[in-house]
């Protein structure tokens, strides 16, 4: 997959990744970047096409479709945090969670699919996270969304195949962008994550792993669950 000459759409692109993707993507040379958000007018990127999207409304979805039938990379990135539990949370916001992460990707891959087959395949990433891999006990709806993007991505990775569609997950943890703002950890440099991702899907990655908490969340999957899954762990 070759970023020059692409023709890209980004989701959430008016601020943090979403912004460095459209913006990277012109600069390497991209024929045309879609970049879509809920209030287009939120979008300031020169040499950007900008197109309103809300990915949990369909009709928004397929008529990004029909006006961007062009798109050859297609970059899953808006997202939100809601900071609800699952035991207590609020089940609005739990379910609002579940649809920006999960069902909304999969409304842009069901769209989208089809546009890329055409187009000899292209590429697709979904920007996941280390809650793929981690859960909370203050943030569980966002964790698990999370992780069921995580396994949305490794299973339309295998019904693309065919098609010659890569799918590529992103991982990472906090990052320098507004979402991330009051964390209290060390965080990425969201451009450096930006141009590693861009970087993996031209070496034709199937996960892009951006930093060193990431890693070793992955790892820690083989231990036992009694040991990693409590307080104590998560927060270590």
């Amino acid at each position: 997959m070759d970023i020059a000459n692409s023709v890209a759409l980004v989701t959430g692109a008016s601020r943090g990744l979403g912004r460095h993707f459209a913006t990277q993507l012109l600069e390497r040379g991209a024929s045309k970047v879609y970049a879509t958000a809920r209030n287009p007018e939120s979008v300031d990127l020169p040499g950007a096409e900008v197109l309103r999207l809300d990915i949990t409304d369909p009709a928004s979805v397929a008529a990004v479709a029909e006006a961007a039938s062009d798109v050859t990379l297609l970059v899953n990135n808006a997202g939100i945090i809601t900071t609800h539990g699952l035991v207590d949370g609020d089940l609005d916001q739990i379910e609002l969670e579940m649809d920006t992460a999960y069902y909304g990707p999969l409304r842009m891959i069901r769209a989208f699919a089809p546009i890329l087959k055409a187009g000899g395949g292209g590429a697709i990433v979904n920007v996941l996270s280390v809650a793929s891999w981690v859960p909370s006990e203050h943030w569980g709806a966002y964790s698990a969304a999370k992780a069921a993007a995580w396994s949305l991505t490794n299973s339309v990775r295998l019904e693309l195949s065919g098609q010659n569609t890569l799918v590529t997950g992103l991982y990472l943890g906090p990052t320098d962008t507004d979402m991330a703002r009051g964390v209290p950890f060390e965080k990425n440099d969201p451009a450096d994550v930006v141009k590693a991702t861009l970087d993996g899907i031209e070496a034709e990655q199937a996960e892009v792993i951006a930093d060193a908490l990431s890693v070793q969340a992955k790892a820690n999957l083989a231990l036992d669950p009694a040991v990693i899954y409590t307080p104590a762990a998560v927060s270590a």
